[in-house]
């Protein structure tokens, strides 16, 4: 069986899950920091993986057995139904969401931006929004399967809540290394990328995450 997710740390007790588009490659590398021999941390990209390694960090370990491969993103639900309960009941379970139209143009340059489309609509029509791993993620239907779900927009105040939660070292902090964040071209206001009905079909499209969030357009 092959069960996607990025870290379960034994030694700190918690589990970090994997949303698309919020800087989780990133977490994952922090988290690295300040796991134990036992903890299962699973492979990122080998440009990634290269950066871990010069930190010094913990890289893939125990994400495989003969029952269980270990991989990059998965649902909360999933995780639940392969792990002991014992794990999934006491474990602090954590992930990130971040504004869906920020999070939409983010995605849509890492799948090629006008590259490999000519405009945003070309995009949409593929169907890439349904691509974008959210509400799923963390939630089965409507019941929210993790114990917090930080913004994306507040990481620095994530580092300093987590310190405390899980009594982290005070040096664990967020590499200044950004793991892919070379790929969006566009810097400007997330508003003006859009045109209105782009706007609508992004704000109905993940309604649940706005909704239990509080963004705004």
């Amino acid at each position: 069986m092959r069960i996607k997710v990025m870290i379960i740390s034994h030694k700190h007790r918690f589990i970090f899950i994997k949303t698309n588009k919020t800087a989780g490659t990133s977490f994952e590398i922090a988290l690295s920091s300040i796991c134990g021999p036992n903890d299962i941390l699973t492979p990122i990209s080998p440009k990634d993986e290269r950066v871990r390694g010069f930190l010094g960090y913990c890289g893939p370990q125990n994400y495989q057995n003969k029952d269980v491969l270990f991989r990059a993103h998965t649902s909360a639900s999933s995780i639940k139904k392969n792990i002991a309960p014992e794990i999934w009941e006491t474990y602090f379970k954590f992930c990130f969401e971040r504004n869906p139209w920020d999070k939409v143009i983010s995605h849509y340059y890492w799948r090629g931006g006008e590259i490999k489309y000519k405009g945003l609509d070309a995009y949409l029509e593929a169907g890439e929004l349904g691509k974008i791993k959210a509400f799923s993620q963390y939630a089965d239907a409507d019941k929210i399967l993790v114990d917090k779900i930080y913004k994306f927009e507040q990481l620095n105040q994530a580092v300093i809540a987590l310190k405390q939660r899980l009594e982290l070292p005070e040096s664990f902090r967020l590499p200044d290394y950004k793991a892919k964040s070379g790929f969006r071209k566009y810097r400007g206001d997330y508003r003006n990328f859009y045109t209105k009905q782009q706007q609508e079909l992004i704000g109905k499209t993940f309604k649940r995450e706005i909704n239990l969030m509080g963004y705004q357009f």
